[in-house]
Parts: structure tokens; sequence; C-alpha cells
């Protein structure tokens, strides 16, 4: 009788999947479930509360675990289902902006988080012991692609971006935005290759060594001021091209000793206006502000004006990055720092700052601050504005440059080189102004993950080409 009890359970038990790592086993539903409702609180916990940011590899690593789900298409559905959980409450605003195809865009960002999962569980299938080493650049290589290389490239919500506060954001200056993934991703992959009971010790260890490397209070050094450059700006959205100079007398009333004025993206719908041009040359400054540069009657680029004291344009850029599905204009066909009486600075225009591929350009010209006039309309909501004022607090850590952001209705933003917000102008803030000094004692570095990410890209095109012929190899070989 035992003899048959143990044949029929051991016929009941799940047979085990071939390739996985030492501490896999088959999950059950409610497993499955248990980890997936793990990664979405860690992700909205990690967001939500800068303090719990470091929550972000309890999310990789219930990612990492649903890899080893029976099937691929399984743990594809699985991150699929993850991703609308954790992406689609953040962007809400989409709908606002969009309507009803932002129904389709929130499957965008879902898409590539089941595509990892499913690309790790082939991994750990097809490839055993070397999964580990892997499915890091994987991870990697994914969310590069889907935030700066294809069409609908969107760089928002990425893990990096969960670090974007103080003390956290000094973690991004040691890694980059997508170093930080990848490392934490390098600690889960190889806590895999534990016994069961040694990697939850170590994982535990990893989580408070974490929340108190993170939560470190890092001090701020202190920056040499010798080559600092006073900034004004001040937000107005869609203004009255007549009301801008009595504007900008206001705001130099107010700050006598401000050298350059920066106004938002799109303050003019087209070039800057002969009497703003006028205030320029009245008053010896220098003015970088948003319009048109036309090509056609309808054809224009979004282009950031740079009006010298002789109240000529002495320097303009193009947006890099137009929005997809705006009517923003042609994209750049080169970029180029401005050679400032105070040093060289770069030029981000709004989304443009979104992307590591434009600011590492401006970075190897030897920018040493960047400028960005940035469109928030008003209407996008709150949320809207404050996520997109992390962008420029992780820019600034891992590039180590000041970031002078002026938005049309808020979050204006003037950030030090360590990534730490100086000064900052609210949403709604219609005429809100926003001051301070920008340091250019030094240009900004490259961070670590610049050649990293790209290379990891590489090999995920590499190992999905390789693992796509082992799959058509397998079918037609098959009587």
């Amino acid at each position: 009788m035992n003899s048959a009890g143990n044949a029929r359970s051991a016929e009941k038990a799940p047979a085990p999947v071939n390739g996985t790592d030492a501490g896999d086993r088959v999950f059950s539903w409610k497993q499955s479930i248990a980890l997936a409702a793990g990664a979405v609180v860690a992700f909205h916990l990690a967001y939500g509360f800068p303090r719990l940011s470091w929550l972000m590899i309890v999310y990789l690593g219930c990612l990492y675990r649903l890899a080893a789900l029976p099937t691929p298409r399984r743990a594809f559905y699985f991150g699929l289902v993850i991703g609308y959980a954790v992406y689609a409450p953040h962007l809400t605003f989409f709908w606002t902006i969009f309507g009803w195809p932002a129904v389709a865009l929130w499957t965008v960002l879902p898409f590539w988080l089941g595509l990892f999962v499913a690309l790790a569980r082939l991994c750990r299938k097809r490839l055993g012991s070397l999964a580990p080493l892997l499915i890091p650049f994987i991870w990697t290589g994914l969310e590069y692609f889907r935030s700066e290389l294809y069409y609908l490239r969107f760089s928002w919500l990425n893990v990096g971006y969960a670090f974007a506060a103080a003390p956290q954001v000094f973690v991004i200056s040691h890694l980059g935005a997508y170093g930080i993934a990848m490392a934490l991703m390098v600690v889960i992959a190889t806590l895999s290759l534990f016994p069961r009971k040694s990697a939850r010790v170590a994982f535990t260890f990893s989580l408070v060594a974490l929340a108190c490397f993170t939560n470190f209070q890092n001090g701020h050094p202190a920056l040499k001021k010798a080559r600092a450059m006073q900034v004004a700006g001040v937000q107005m959205e869609f203004p009255a091209p007549l009301e801008v100079p009595g504007v900008l007398d206001k705001l130099l009333a107010g700050h006598p000793n401000a050298e350059l004025f920066v106004l938002s993206e799109y303050t003019f719908d087209g070039p800057v206006p002969e009497r703003v041009r006028d205030w320029c040359r009245r008053q010896k400054k220098y003015l970088i502000a948003g319009g048109k540069d036309f090509i056609t009657d309808k054809e224009f680029y979004n282009t950031a004006f740079v009006v010298g004291p002789g109240g000529d344009i002495v320097f303009r850029q193009v947006k890099s990055v137009p929005i997809q599905f705006f009517n923003d204009g042609r994209p750049a066909e080169e970029q180029n720092v401005w050679e400032s009486p105070w040093g060289r600075l770069g030029i981000c225009i709004c989304y443009d700052l979104s992307y590591r591929r434009v600011t590492d350009e401006l970075i190897e010209q030897g920018a040493r601050a960047i400028i960005a006039p940035t469109m928030d309309v008003a209407d996008w909501g709150g949320y809207q504005h404050s996520l997109h004022a992390r962008v420029g607090l992780v820019r600034a850590a891992e590039h180590g440059i000041p970031i002078f952001r002026v938005c049309s209705s808020g979050v204006s933003q003037l950030i030090d080189r360590t990534g730490r917000v100086v000064v900052s102008a609210p949403y709604p803030g219609q005429g809100e102004t926003i001051t301070g000094s920008l340091d250019l004692a030094a240009p900004g570095r490259l961070p670590p993950d610049h050649w990293l990410a790209p290379f990891s890209v590489l090999v995920t095109a590499l190992l999905i080409g390789w693992l796509s012929m082992k799959t058509l190899l397998g079918r037609f070989s098959k009587p």
C-alpha cells in the first residue's frame, strides 16, 4: 500500500523544469499571484515614499522568481499584468492628454515587462547555470531600448527614477540610472545560486544593507563658486508676446544681479518677437526662450533661442526628441553646446532631458550646466508635473552637472551637481519666479552605465536571435 501511495504521489507531483536554478520549483497559482502582488506593492511603495526606494530590489526579485513559471507564455502574461498594475496608475494623465488612445499607450510599458519575464524564463530553461549571468543584461538591455532607442521610447518609471530624491539620489551618481537596476538584478541573480534557506538569509541582509545605504544622509560638499552664474526664470504658459517685456522688467527689478534670463518652451508661437529682443538690447541681458523656427508655413523646429545683449540671436538649439503624436516640430539635425560668456552650456528642451542619449552628447561636448526650457500644460495635472520633476534630479546626479529647469506651469527647479534641488517654483504657478546661482566650476561626466547599457542591448539582441533560432530548429527537427 505504501509503495502504491508513493507512486500515486509521485504521479501527482509537478515535474521539475529542465534548466532552472537549484532553488527553483514549479509555482502554484497562489504562489505566482503572491509574487505578482509582491512586485506591485513593492513598486508603488518605492515610488510613493522616497525612504522606501530600496524596495525596488523586492520588485525585481519577484520578477526574477516569476521567470521560473512553467512556460514562457505564462511568464509573459504574468509580466504583462504586473506591468499594467505598476505603470497604469502612474500614467492616468495619459487619458487627459490623449483620450481613448491612452488605453493602447498604457500597454506599451507592460509589454516590455512581460517580454523580460518571458525571456528570463527561456534563459533559465535553455541556459541553466548561465542564466543568472545573462538576466541582468536582459533587464538593462530592454530597459535602455524601450527608454532610448525606438519610436515609442519613454524613460519615466524606470527603476532608477525611484531613487530621485535626497538622500537616495546620490546612489545614481555612482552607478547611473540604468546601472542601479542592473546592480540590483546582479544581486538577485547571485542570490538565486544559493541554497534556498541561505538565499533567504542573504536576501534579508541585502534588504537591510540597501535600506541603510540608500537612506544614508550623504553630505553635500562645498563647491567652487568662482565660475558661478546668476540665473532667473519665470513660469508663463502661452503668454501674449506683449506682456513678456513687462514680466521680464519685474523679474529684473526683483533680481538685478541676474545675468541669464530663461523662459519656458513654446513661450512664443514663432521666433522671439522684436519687442522682446529690444528688451535684451536695452537691459544688456541674455535671454533663453522657447519658440518656433518655421521651415514652411506649417513645418517648424521646436527651438530654444538665445538672445544676446545686442538683441541678436546668438545661438539656437532645436528639440532632439519631439513628443510622439504631438505637433511638436521636426527633430534636431544636430546638437551643440552654447559657448556662453560663462562657459559651455547645454540646452535640453523639455522632453529631451528625459533621454540619456541626448544629455550624454552634451556632456561629451564639455557642457558645464544644462538649461531646460520646459512646457508642462497645467491641465495635465499635478502628478504629471511631479513625475516629470524627477528627471532633472536623475540627470544632474548621474552627470554631476547643475540643471536650471524653467517650466510653463511648474515644477521649475534649480538643481546642483549632486542632484539636490536648491530652489523650486510650484505647480500651478503662473507668474512664479525662480532664481539662483548656477555653478560652472567643472564640466559634467559620463556615468558608468554610459557604455554598459548599450552593450546590454547588444547582448539581449544576440540572445533573442539565438533563442529564436534554437526554437525554430527544435520545431523543424520534430518528426
